[in-house]
C-alpha cells in the first residue's frame, strides 16, 4: 500500500500571492473573481488578506514585493480559474476589457487545437499571469489555438 492512499480527496486548497499594492489587488480580485475578504491584516509591515467564496478559501494576497511578476524564474506559472460556461467566459472578458487588463492573446482561445475548453489568458495589476476557462463551448471556428507545440496556457 502506497502512503499516498491516505490522500483521497486530494485538491488545491488556496493560493498564496505577493502583492505591490494590497489595496489595488484586493479591488481588482473582488471586482474579477467576486471574492470576498474574509480577514486582513494592517499591521503596516505585515498587510495580508484572505479572500474567499461560499465559505472556502480561495486565495491569499500579501503585501511583501515589489517590481512585478517575474516569469522569467521557478515559481508560479499562472493561476487558473475554471467556469461553468463560455458565457461566464466572455463576460469576465468584458469586466477585465473595461478595467483596461492585458491579456495574452486577442479573446477567447482553445486550450489547444480540437479541443473545446479553452478561455482567456491575462495579468492581474502585478503582472500574475492568470487564466479564466470552461471546460466545453469552445469553437475553433471563432478562434484558433495559438499554438499547435504545446498547450496554450504553457507559453504566455
Amino acid at each position: 500500500m502506497s502512503d499516498t492512499t491516505l490522500l483521497r480527496t486530494l485538491q488545491t486548497g488556496h493560493v498564496g500571492l505577493n502583492v505591490t499594492d494590497l489595496a489595488r489587488s484586493i479591488d481588482f480580485y473582488r471586482t474579477v473573481f467576486g471574492l470576498d475578504v474574509t480577514a486582513e491584516g494592517t499591521d503596516p509591515d505585515r498587510r495580508f488578506a484572505l479572500l474567499g467564496r461560499d465559505g472556502r478559501l480561495v486565495v491569499t494576497l500579501w503585501q511583501q514585493s515589489t517590481g512585478t511578476f517575474a516569469t522569467t524564474g521557478p515559481g508560479l506559472h499562472h493561476l487558473s480559474f475554471e467556469v461553468e460556461s463560455l458565457d461566464e467566459v466572455r463576460a469576465t472578458e468584458r469586466l477585465l476589457r473595461g478595467l483596461g487588463a492585458e491579456f495574452a492573446y486577442d479573446g477567447v482561445v482553445p486550450h489547444r487545437e480540437g479541443s473545446a475548453s479553452g478561455g482567456i489568458f491575462f495579468t492581474d495589476p502585478d503582472g500574475i499571469r492568470l487564466e479564466v476557462y470552461t471546460r466545453t463551448g469552445v469553437d475553433e471556428t471563432e478562434a484558433v489555438a495559438p499554438t499547435t507545440s504545446a498547450p496554450t496556457c504553457g507559453f504566455f
